[in-house]
């Protein structure tokens, strides 16, 4: 199989994946074979390169028009989508369009049309009544998260998309929920379903920590002066509440970062940024956090509040114990608080805190995480950025971590003792023929 430039291989060489796995092998096969696949499966199991795969074979390269529309419930999942997409290497135009993002950069990247357009329902609605594109030759329409979409209220602008794609030949629905229901309007007849929900849970430990004060604050700092440096994320249930814990966290020096809806997108992209290369191991975040979202394996979650249904209780549990990894989720709980039946009935074992008087220590790796001010619309590519920092900035590389690259800028992970060091020796260096500012976010 090959898309317009490449073989199958050569794209899982460049996301470092040996073979598909068998989710992917056989979602594969059913979008090529079938109009309509409702993919169910876990976060993290592969769906987005499972479906982008095949959606990619079916474009003609000879059309200048968009042809396949990706309908995501956030911001994050567009960007974490695009990116996927381009790392691919098809030779075939890719942007997301959302919420919060400049309506004038927007105008831009539509005026040569991508063959593949990713975004937010309000964004896409918006465009299509402006006419901002023609919606005659979209042939593919996938619904990436398509039950979150309508969670968060997005149903009527989803209806109007639906309603203004009068070709489209393959619709993909993707959900990591169980007994997920498929609303009319999508216009599915006889769809084939791949279901996977069941693969990958029974690595997952539940756990509950019993706080003996209704304020769970201090419970919650003994638990993960107990746990190290291990990376994972606390839950909360909202955004006043989360602030109080990262408040408290801060007053007992354990770093963290956030990660909510009231956040302004450019930070809770960085916070993500800095998650995902250890420049934080702790991210205290809604719910906003527990699915669709690029996060790396992480070893435990923390429910500081109790979701209010099972299904916030999967997606959340689901961020780690993924792909066959371990991991585990505790329940801290007051202990005159009583457990909602969808958790007692998974009898979660109890966990004993032990007393601890050191705070949690600094590890020998500790990550920073730099800014560059140049990006893939300078031609800028991964290589380029490593070059420049392991030669210029003079640092071995595993002192090196991970490379993201934007649209008009760069992230990279260094090692936080040469952090400085750095940014000192490659600071306003030429990248290709821009001259690039390079500061710690």
């Amino acid at each position: 199989m090959t898309t317009k430039n490449n073989s199958l291989q050569t794209i899982l060489d460049k996301f470092s994946i040996q073979k598909l796995n068998a989710m992917q092998e056989e979602a594969q096969h059913a979008i090529r074979t079938h109009d309509e696949v409702v993919l169910l499966s876990p976060t993290g199991t592969g769906k987005t390169l499972a479906y982008l795969l095949p959606v990619v074979q079916e474009l003609d390269v000879e059309c200048s028009e968009i042809q396949a529309l990706i309908i995501v419930p956030s911001r994050e999942l567009a960007i974490q989508i695009e990116q996927v997409a381009r790392e691919m290497g098809s030779g075939f135009k890719c942007n997301a369009v959302y919420g919060g993002r400049s309506g004038a950069q927007d105008k831009i990247d539509l005026k040569h049309r991508p063959a593949i357009l990713i975004g937010t329902p309000g964004r896409i609605a918006d465009h299509i009544r402006r006419e901002r594109f023609s919606t005659d030759f979209i042939k593919i329409l996938v619904l990436d998260e398509f039950d979150k979409s309508l969670e968060v209220g997005f149903e009527s602008e989803m209806i109007e998309i639906v309603d203004d794609l009068p070709n489209v030949k393959k619709t993909i629905l993707t959900s990591a929920t169980q007994k997920v229901k498929i609303p009319p309007f999508i216009g599915l007849r006889n769809p084939t379903y791949i279901d996977y929900l069941h693969e990958g849970i029974t690595q997952l430990k539940i756990q509950k920590v019993i706080s003996p004060s209704k304020d769970k604050l201090k419970t919650l700092v003994l638990l993960l002066e107990q746990l190290k440096n291990e990376s994972g994320i606390i839950f909360c249930n909202f955004k006043d509440a989360l602030q109080r814990v990262s408040d408290f966290l801060t007053l007992n020096n354990i770093k963290h970062d956030c990660f909510h809806g009231g956040m302004e997108q450019i930070d809770r992209e960085r916070s993500l940024i800095k998650f995902r290369n250890g420049s934080h191991q702790l991210l205290v975040a809604t719910d906003l956090a527990a699915r669709g979202l690029d996060i790396p394996e992480i070893r435990f979650i923390i429910h500081y509040h109790l979701p209010a249904r099972s299904k916030e209780f999967i997606h959340r549990n689901g961020r780690t114990a993924r792909m066959n990894s371990n991991g585990t989720a505790y329940i801290l709980l007051w202990e005159n608080e009583e457990l909602p039946d969808f958790i007692h009935e998974l009898n979660p074992e109890n966990f004993e805190l032990k007393k601890t008087k050191k705070s949690i220590e600094p590890t020998d790796y500790e990550w920073k995480t730099l800014y560059i001010s140049g990006g893939r619309r300078d031609k800028i590519s991964k290589g380029d950025i490593a070059g420049l920092i392991l030669k210029q900035g003079n640092i071995n590389k595993d002192e090196l971590g991970n490379i993201e690259i934007k649209q008009d800028c760069a992230f990279a992970g260094v090692i936080a003792s040469k952090a400085e060091a750095v940014i000192a020796l490659i600071n306003n260096s030429k990248l290709k023929k821009k001259k690039v500012r390079v500061s710690l976010i």
